[in-house]
């Protein structure tokens, strides 16, 4: 028992105590939050660092020039149609000052065709907007062609925006929820199982195939069983996995709380949030309405089950990257092995994104129930709530699963971490394991 709480402290301090993990735990977050923000950024700088594009409108029905209106990115200028006979003269007559020419032609009503001429292919941004601008004024030009008094304002008054909102029933009452903070939650957990149960098992790997290839394994194996070095590599491993979590957990609480204090949003628990509490998020800004929807979740039992998952598929899938890593001599060799299971992990990961649009579904409950692919799909269904016997099944079968996996990859370890010069073949596993 000693030799493996040596080799777990080991394999733990080794990790943690370097500027990669470090980097990983304190700079990854902040390296997320900024590949989110650069779209926006660089939208806006394209926005404010472009010219005004000049634009001129030949509309030759005389009635919908005055729709498009300029702005920062395009000054439209209405030409009567009469006075151009030939698109392209005008557009060579003004020697540069055009960058485009939107002619509305007079059969547009009945067409609903526009053309924009230019010596290159317009931008998106441009068809968009002419697009969407004379969309909406020829067809109020053709309802009140109709003849029929205040048909306009008679459909103003009957177009209705549906929103539509999620109460749930609690023994504290009725509480609104949020499925787009569910959904997103369940994508996040689902996708931060996937790649941290993929990293670290990867890691393991590595490492197995290091310490074998610098003969380091025959000496260690001669001072304890192959089994507490493939343990103690797992389970040291999985705790700078914990351990990262933690820290990252402790962050976001952190973070949150701030953001809380700063719009003025309790942090009181979610179970004591009701449903007219949150009826005045509409009032009080998109932020802040956001942040009272994602305040609804019940982290607790999210987060514990989501802890129980990654511990289960963690020693499934990181005792199979051991008992594999030790089969082989070269890290090169070891795709031949690696790729099935990888392959298992996307899957898993697909199926998860798949089944966010019916959580209950039968495909969403098989594949939260099997072993391989439960705990990267049950992440997407623990934010809208699952039986508690499913869960139970799930969690059972997983950890079931797992420790059946730890004593074949253990099988697999002992022969392997002292194989050399042959390749291994999936025969030779088979034989290993018998």
């Amino acid at each position: 028992m000693n030799k493996l709480r040596l080799i777990i402290a080991r394999e733990y301090m080794s990790i943690v105590g370097r500027k990669s993990f470090i980097f990983m735990t304190i700079g990854l977050p902040l390296l997320f939050i900024l590949v989110a923000a650069v779209p926006a950024i660089l939208a806006y700088f394209n926005d404010k660092g472009s010219d005004t594009q000049q634009i001129a409108v030949i509309d030759e029905t005389g009635r919908y020039a005055a729709a498009l209106h300029s702005d920062d990115m395009y000054n439209f200028v209405a030409v009567r149609g009469d006075t151009v006979t030939n698109a392209r003269e005008f557009y060579d007559k003004a020697g540069g000052g055009l960058d485009a020419i939107v002619i509305i032609p007079r059969n547009v009503d009945s067409t609903g065709v526009v053309n924009i001429f230019s010596e290159g292919t317009i931008t998106p941004a441009l068809a968009s907007t002419v697009r969407s601008a004379l969309t909406d004024t020829i067809e109020n030009a053709h309802l009140a062609d109709m003849g029929i008094p205040n048909l306009q304002e008679m459909i103003d008054k009957a177009h209705v925006d549906v929103d539509v909102r999620s109460i749930k029933w609690s023994e504290q009452g009725e509480q609104e929820s949020s499925t787009d903070a569910a959904m997103g939650l369940g994508l996040l957990l689902s996708f931060i199982t996937y790649m941290f149960v993929l990293m670290y098992g990867a890691m393991i790997m590595t490492s197995v195939i290091e310490e074998k290839t610098n003969r380091i394994v025959e000496v260690v194996v001669s001072s304890c069983r192959p089994f507490q070095l493939m343990l103690g590599k797992i389970i040291g491993v999985g705790l700078v996995g914990l351990t990262q979590m933690a820290i990252w957990i402790a962050l976001l609480a952190i973070v949150g709380t701030i953001a809380g204090s700063v719009l003025g949003i309790s942090s009181m628990p979610t179970d004591a949030i009701s449903a007219e509490q949150m009826a005045s998020a509409a009032d009080m800004g998109a932020i802040e309405s956001i942040m009272r929807q994602t305040l609804s979740i019940n982290y607790g039992p999210i987060i514990l089950n989501f802890v129980l998952y990654f511990i289960g598929g963690y020693l499934l899938y990181s005792s199979l990257f051991a008992g594999l890593g030790s089969a082989v001599d070269q890290a090169s060799d070891s795709s031949q092995f690696t790729t099935p299971v990888i392959l298992i992990m996307i899957i898993a990961l697909y199926a998860g994104i798949a089944c966010m649009d019916n959580p209950s579904g039968p495909m969403a409950v098989w594949c939260s129930i099997i072993p391989f692919t439960s705990p990267v799909v049950m992440m997407v269904r623990l934010p809208f709530g699952v039986p508690t016997w499913q869960l139970l099944l799930s969690i059972g079968l997983l950890f079931a699963t797992a420790l059946a996996i730890v004593w074949i990859a253990a099988r697999i370890y002992r022969r392997g971490i002292l194989h050399y010069g042959q390749k291994t073949s999936f025969g030779t596993l088979f034989k290993w394991i018998k």
